[in-house]
């Protein structure tokens, strides 16, 4: 007996219905003309990534909250032969989704490939969770949970309906392993390893991958603030990560749904 669900999605545009088995079953993309929507970009690791995938011929939309810096990534992808557009947001306020990938689509294309990469850590020092309020931990669980589940689910859609697209969240060694002071943290990058399963079950047979990453600990303005007295030598530089990361787009063998971590990746 052959059951067909049904799912319905909202889109900026309106309502649409469609049939999972109805999609193509594509498995990988390729990054040579595809449209890339980049959160987080305007240093660290989504930087590394951006300028990664523009080196690699895709149309990369970066977001980020400092303008300033923002541009100035844009203005340097520009400057090597890339194509690069830049939009200042705030991915952890709840109307900036819809905004942002129709913005996106507008200056490059339908999106192909979604990084949800921008990271809080809240308070900083980090504290025990005793310690931590709630109003508090609102903060990181806007940024790096439903910010990203509000992003994904304004470009995904599209997504199906072209039967092809990947979306990748950046996770944290914090998700499975329990570290004092990390909690709150922690809580939302769990939650969002959960979350890609999710919406890779859901999606199953469409041609839309999701994927769940820990990059590692690298040299970034963010996890100095986390650990300042980190021995610098130990730290994996983003442009690395980025590298290694960016596999899990071309390679066909990487199942839907599965998390990853950036040192087992081979650079392609």
């Amino acid at each position: 007996m052959f059951l067909c669900q049904q799912v319905r999605y909202y889109s900026i545009t309106g309502d649409y219905c469609f049939h999972v088995t109805d999609m193509m079953k594509g498995t990988t993309m390729t990054l040579q003309d595809s449209t890339a929507l980049v959160t987080g970009a305007s240093r660290g690791l989504g930087r590394a990534i951006a300028e990664e995938l523009a080196r690699r011929g895709a149309r990369v939309v970066l977001t980020a909250r400092g303008e300033d810096q923002l541009t100035r990534v844009v203005d340097g992808i520009r400057h090597q032969g890339g194509q690069a557009w830049g939009l200042a947001s705030d991915v952890g306020a709840p109307e900036t989704a819809n905004t942002l990938a129709a913005a996106a689509a507008t200056f490059a294309g339908p999106v192909d490939l979604l990084v949800n990469n921008a990271s809080t850590l809240g308070a900083v020092p980090l504290p025990l969770l005793l310690d931590l309020p709630g109003a508090v931990l609102e903060r990181p669980l806007q940024v790096n949970l439903l910010g990203p589940f509000r992003l994904t689910r304004a470009v995904v859609g599209p997504m199906v309906l072209r039967g092809r697209g990947t979306v990748i969240n950046i996770s944290s060694d914090a998700a499975v392993e329990a570290y004092p002071n990390w909690g709150g943290y922690a809580a939302s990058k769990a939650a969002l390893d959960h979350l890609t399963r999710t919406w890779a079950v859901e999606l199953q047979g469409t041609g839309v991958r999701f994927f769940a990453v820990d990059p590692g600990e690298m040299a970034t303005r963010m996890h100095a603030a986390a650990i300042p007295d980190a021995d610098p030598s130990t730290l994996q530089e983003p442009r690395d990560v980025a590298r290694r990361l960016l596999t899990l787009i071309t390679d066909p063998g990487k199942t839907s749904g599965s998390r990853h971590t950036a040192r087992t990746l081979e650079v392609s």
